[in-house]
C-alpha cells in the first residue's frame, strides 16, 4: 500500500498540488502537517504516517523537502522504513528506494547534502577565526562593558551579594557570577 505525506510550512500555502500527485501515484491515505516547518522533527501527520506503514508499503512524498531538511533525520527514516520492510519514493526527484538505483540515488544526494552542510561549516569557523584575529567579538554582545565590570568588582568587595549586584546594573545574577568567574580564571 502507498501511504502518502503532504507538509506545507504556513497555513497560508495550499497543499493541493501536493494531494493531487500523491492520489495520482496511488496513495490509499494521505497524511498532512499543515504549518510546520521542516526542521521540526516531531510532527503529528508524519508520526500518523509512520506508525501506519508496515512491511511492503511505501511512504510517498511529493518532494524529498516535504519529509524533511535535516539529512540525519532523513537518513534515519529512511532506515526505519526499511527495517519495518517498507520503501520511500520521493515523486519529483526520482528517489524509489524500492530499487538499487533509487537506494543509491538517496544515499549520494545525502552524502552531497552532507558534503555542503560540512563546508559552510568549515567556512563559517574559518570566517570567526579570522574576525577574532582582527581582535572582533564573536557571539552575544557583552552585557557588561568594561565599566560596568569595574563597578561590579567594587561591589562585590564592599561585600555586596551577586543578585544585589546584578539588580543595581540591570543585569541578572547569573550574568554577575559568570562575569566572576572569568575574572577568577584570567587571575
Amino acid at each position: 500500500m502507498k501511504i502518502g505525506y503532504a507538509r506545507v510550512s504556513t497555513d497560508e500555502q495550499n497543499l493541493d498540488l501536493q494531494i493531487d500527485e500523491l492520489k495520482a501515484a496511488g496513495c490509499e491515505n494521505i497524511f498532512i502537517d499543515k504549518g510546520i516547518s521542516g526542521s521540526v522533527i516531531e510532527r503529528e501527520g508524519l508520526s500518523d504516517a509512520i506508525d501506519t506503514i508496515g512491511e511492503g508499503d511505501t511512504l510517498v512524498v511529493w518532494k524529498l523537502d516535504r519529509l524533511g531538511r535535516s539529512l540525519g533525520f532523513l537518513c534515519t527514516l529512511i532506515e526505519d522504513l526499511g527495517s519495518k520492510g517498507a520503501g520511500f519514493h520521493s515523486l519529483t526527484d526520482g528517489i524509489d528506494t524500492s530499487t538499487s538505483g533509487g537506494t543509491l540515488i538517496f544515499h549520494v544526494m545525502g552524502a552531497m547534502a552532507q558534503f555542503e552542510r560540512d563546508l559552510i561549516c568549515e567556512r563559517t569557523r574559518a570566517g570567526m577565526k579570522a574576525a577574532r584575529k582582527r581582535g572582533k567579538h564573536i557571539g552575544r554582545p557583552q552585557a557588561l562593558s568594561t565599566g560596568q565590570i569595574l563597578h561590579m568588582n567594587e561591589l562585590i568587595a564592599q561585600g555586596k551579594t551577586h543578585r544585589e549586584v546584578a539588580a543595581l546594573l540591570g543585569v541578572s545574577p547569573n550574568t554577575v557570577g559568570r562575569q566572576v568567574k572569568r575574572l577568577q580564571n584570567t587571575q
